[in-house]
């Protein structure tokens, strides 16, 4: 497949082929900073540590800045009132209508999981995922098996003799690039001209399909993302909160959609038309979060990505707080990469100036304000005064606050609604904010670390129960 790499003339649909970016990388899966002193990598991947440290030294000198100045305080309002007014508009927006049923020729569909030692998961995922409703000589599913060394082999070998639309492909132990490098390695032998991801805990309904390929009818539609539900929401307060983390993440990707800002993908349930894949230059094995690259990828080549409630695809939570701080920290890294890696795309408005404006308020909200807080913490602490930014982050917890509640109601949109529903949503709101703040801690040390240590580019498994407990 063709990889991520723009050439000094800015011709972003000319790639290299990705798997060639690895094949040089050993075996103990170096650095990207280590390997590029062995090995050419694109240019636009180089030098992550550097452009976090800058960006780390400007917000921490920034906000110790505004502690000084006497005019910060009018800086903090202006900006308080910027971020206000886009929430407003942001949670009042309709969100746009979706497609309900195929006009015309069903396309074909490429289901692909990369799998690796998932024996507890893979039975229950296989015969989910090949039972779909959607017409059988219409749709496929590849699992590919990234070098397995427990019983997911045999597993599948035995599953391919019982589900003719299930091909399994095994990748080698000296393959490289993680779970992009295994769907760079499938996709020229998969056919569809969508092609849907899933991990292996993934659980979803069986009309998924008939539901979600009606909404490529629209032509700039380039992907779409399913809700994320926590199949094991109930079993602790860790899972309770990953429960309405997702109900209010898709709440704001929808809301931003509809206001023709950025929808994202989520890894776990998303489907993306063959021809945008391609004219991006399929999985960036460059990245420790696919997902959240391909994203940037897609509309900087101007493709729109649709967000929706449902269907929805169950998956596994994480349900201590050890697990948490390590996927949560790796979401950050990766959703903290894409704009060093593309900042100069961005800044040249290829997505258009209401994309571009969404994904800086974005930036703003999740990443730059979470790393201020503690320069602003220390500053007050030794000032003996509050922190100067209170006003902007009191703005954007009350926004989290108000979207957890309204993606918990989006979630329920088809029940009848009493008193004691009020009620029980507003105890889960509360529950998720205290769960949130971890937000906080995860970015502030991300950064920090970024901007000290490179991250090494491996496939960072979480851990498969085959957990089924209701949500």
């Amino acid at each position: 497949m063709p990889a991520n790499s723009w050439p000094e003339n800015d011709s972003y649909n000319e790639f290299d082929p990705l798997n060639s970016l690895f094949s040089e990388l050993s075996a103990n899966e170096e650095s990207v900073e280590e390997a590029s002193n062995s090995m050419s990598l694109p240019s636009r991947f180089q030098g992550r540590r550097r452009k976090a440290a800058l960006v780390l030294t400007i917000v921490w000198s920034g906000t110790f800045a505004l502690h000084l100045v006497s005019w910060s305080f009018l800086f903090v309002i202006g900006l308080t009132t910027v971020i206000g007014i886009h929430a407003l508009v942001l949670v009042f927006t309709k969100p746009r209508q979706q497609a309900l049923e195929m006009q015309g020729h069903w396309p074909y569909v490429s289901v692909l999981v990369a799998a690796k030692n998932e024996e507890a998961v893979i039975g229950n995922l296989v015969k989910n995922l090949c039972s779909l409703e959607y017409p059988e000589d219409r749709y496929e599913v590849w699992i590919v098996d990234d070098n397995s060394t427990d019983s997911t082999p045999q597993l599948l070998a035995a599953l391919a003799q019982e589900y003719h639309q299930l091909k399994v492909l095994r990748r080698d132990s000296k393959a490289t690039g993680g779970k992009s490098g295994a769907l760079n390695q499938v996709l020229p032998l998969s056919k569809g001209e969508i092609v849907a991801v899933f991990d292996a805990d993934a659980q979803v309904e069986e009309d998924l399909l008939l539901r979600v390929i009606p909404l490529f009818q629209r032509e700039k539609v380039g992907a779409v993302q399913v809700r994320k539900a926590i199949a094991n929401a109930q079993e602790n307060f860790w899972t309770k909160g990953q429960m309405v983390e997702m109900a209010v993440d898709t709440f704001f990707q929808q809301q931003r959609t509809a206001i023709g800002g950025i929808g994202e993908l989520r890894g776990n349930g998303q489907f993306v038309r063959r021809k945008a894949l391609v004219d991006c230059g399929g999985w960036n094995e460059e990245t420790i979060t696919d997902d959240l690259d391909l994203t940037i990828r897609l509309h900087l080549n101007s493709w729109d990505i649709e967000c929706v409630f449902y269907p929805t695809v169950e998956e596994e939570g994480v349900t201590s707080a050890i697990a948490l701080w390590h996927q949560r920290s790796r979401w950050a890294e990766g959703g903290y990469q894409r704009y060093l890696d593309y900042w100069d795309l961005i800044l040249r408005n290829r997505m258009g100036t209401r994309k571009t404006w969404n994904l800086f308020i974005f930036l703003l909200i999740m990443y730059i304000l979470p790393t201020a807080a503690v320069p602003d913490l220390l500053m007050a602490l030794t000032r003996h005064r509050p922190p100067i930014l209170s006003p902007v982050s009191g703005l954007t917890v009350t926004m989290s606050i108000a979207g957890m509640f309204a993606g918990l109601r989006r979630i329920r949109q088809n029940q009848e609604f009493k008193l004691s529903t009020y009620f029980l949503l507003l105890l889960q709101t509360l529950r998720a904010t205290l769960y949130m703040f971890h937000w906080i801690v995860v970015i502030s040390a991300t950064t920090a670390r970024m901007s000290v240590r490179p991250k090494r580019l491996k496939w960072v498994k979480t851990l498969h129960t085959g957990s089924s407990n209701p949500i």
